[in-house]
């Protein structure tokens, strides 16, 4: 069996979904072939490349995706949403994903303050994705093991 591919879904892919691919790359690449889109594509973050960069993964060769480049052309093992809005505006297209999850973050880019602040509120975003990708992985490595 191949490897479930896996998409991470916010409105301008720009941190939250970068961040989460990253970290799913990362951690489990051997498992899932991982992308990340944007309803409506932005630049990614520089606050995102940087703290991610703090945490060992390189994140500044990627690139947003627009979702409309997946929609009816790939389909996916699960699909993920990390922001409210693009779970709420998301075309629902029959079979994007086979399952979809809901994990939303707060936006670290909506963040008003100084730069150690901003840099601060997305490290505080950035553990939360990591905490809750390995605690999904574990919970999956958990449910495989029970079903052998």
């Amino acid at each position: 069996m191949g490897k479930q591919k896996v998409i991470f879904l916010c409105t301008g892919n720009s941190c939250r979904s970068q961040m989460a691919e990253g970290f799913l790359r990362n951690i489990a690449d051997d498992r899932y072939e991982v992308f990340s889109a944007g309803l409506e594509p932005k630049q990614v973050n520089p606050y995102a490349i940087k703290v991610m960069q703090e945490d060992g993964i390189d994140i500044s060769h990627h690139k947003s995706k627009d979702l409309k480049n997946y929609l009816g052309r790939v389909n996916f093992s699960k699909a993920v949403f990390v922001c409210h809005n693009a779970e709420q505006n998301c075309p629902s297209i029959y079979p994007f994903a086979f399952e979809k999850l809901s994990w939303p973050f707060e936006d670290p880019a909506a963040f008003e303050g100084d730069e150690e602040s901003t840099l601060n509120k997305f490290r505080e975003i950035r553990d939360q994705i990591k905490n809750r990708i390995q605690n999904w992985l574990e919970e999956a490595n958990a449910f495989n093991g029970e079903a052998q």
